[in-house]
Parts: structure tokens; sequence; C-alpha cells
């Protein structure tokens, strides 16, 4: 008899990430993971106890990849580069996207710690420069609206075919324009 194939955790990570990612959250079960790696599903019942354990870690790395997106954006603006970042994961990780942000799902709900980070963020921003903390609240609510409401589109394929993901990241871009010099005038009038 054959020694059985070991496989490291982030492997079995690994093969759990792209059943998500091409077929959805939900497809993941032990036995795909195992034909996916092309073993027996013991090796990994010895790095997880049951599927609940790696679809947490698959919705962790799927943040991680969500997060490597915007480090990868440098823009000088980090609040233009968390909403290119956001078009850009619906755009290449479409199914996930749709998992994540169209299901409910605990590991999506408001991370106040995440929000902090993004203010953080829009603070360091030049375009942002003299808001007040919780005007940068409010003006990050109402573009993660319309980034999401957008992405959405980006994922499920609902915008004009012509539209180039430059022509949607300049959208973008005009209405986060609105919003902030509407949050400035707003700020000299008090």
């Amino acid at each position: 008899m054959a020694p059985k194939t070991k496989f490291t955790k982030e492997q079995i990570i690994d093969a759990a990430f792209e059943i998500a990612r091409t077929k959805g959250i939900d497809s993941i079960t032990i036995r795909k993971v195992a034909e996916k790696l092309g073993s027996s599903i013991a090796p990994i019942y010895v790095n997880f106890k049951e599927v609940g354990e790696l679809i947490e870690e698959v919705y962790k790395k799927t943040f991680e990849v969500s997060r490597q997106i915007l480090m990868e954006q440098n823009s000088g603006h980090p609040f233009h580069d968390i909403g290119v970042a956001s078009i850009r994961f619906a755009r290449e990780y479409p199914v996930l996207f749709r998992d994540i942000v169209m299901k409910k799902n605990v590991e999506a709900k408001h991370n106040e710690e995440e929000t902090q980070g993004f203010i953080k963020m829009m603070k360091t921003d030049p375009d942002l420069n003299g808001l007040h903390e919780d005007e940068l609240r409010k003006i990050l609510l109402k573009m993660k609206i319309f980034q999401v409401g957008m992405s959405v589109m980006v994922a499920n394929e609902l915008l004009p075919e012509h539209l180039t993901e430059e022509q949607m990241i300049q959208l973008m871009d005009s209405a986060a324009e609105d919003v902030i010099s509407t949050a400035k005038r707003r700020a000299e009038e008090q």
C-alpha cells in the first residue's frame, strides 16, 4: 500500500479557495477539496476537524487577497485606492465577491476595526485634508454604498460592455468628488 500523500494546511486552503473562486464558497466540501488535491479525504481531516473550519480559512484568504489588491494601489490618494481595489476585486473574483457581498454571512458584517483602518488611510489623503473624523466616516459610508453597487454591477456583468475599468474608476472618482465637495462645503458653513 502506497503511503498517503501529505499536504500542508496552506495547500488545502489554496485548493478550497480555488473551488470557492470558481464555484462559490457553498461548493466547498471535504470530498471536493480532496479531489482537487488528488488525494483521499484523510489529509484534510488531519488539518481541519470539519468543513466549517476550512471555510473560515477560505474567508480569511479571500480577505487577504482583497487587502493585497488594495495594497497594490498606490496613487497617493488612499480613498481613491479603496474604491479601485473594490472594482478590481469584483472583476477578478466575481464569484467570491458575490458570495461575500450579496449573501448574508457573518464574515462580511460591519467591522469597526476595518472602518478605523480606512479612516486612518483617509486622513492621509490630500483630497480629504481638514475634514473631521465624523465627516470622514460619512464620506466612507456614502462611497462604500456607491462603490459596492458599482462592484456588484461589475461582478454580475450588468454594466455596458463598452465601459472600461478606467471609465468605471472615472465614474467612481466623479462621485467621490461630489461627495467630498459637499462635505467640505458643509464643514465651511458650520
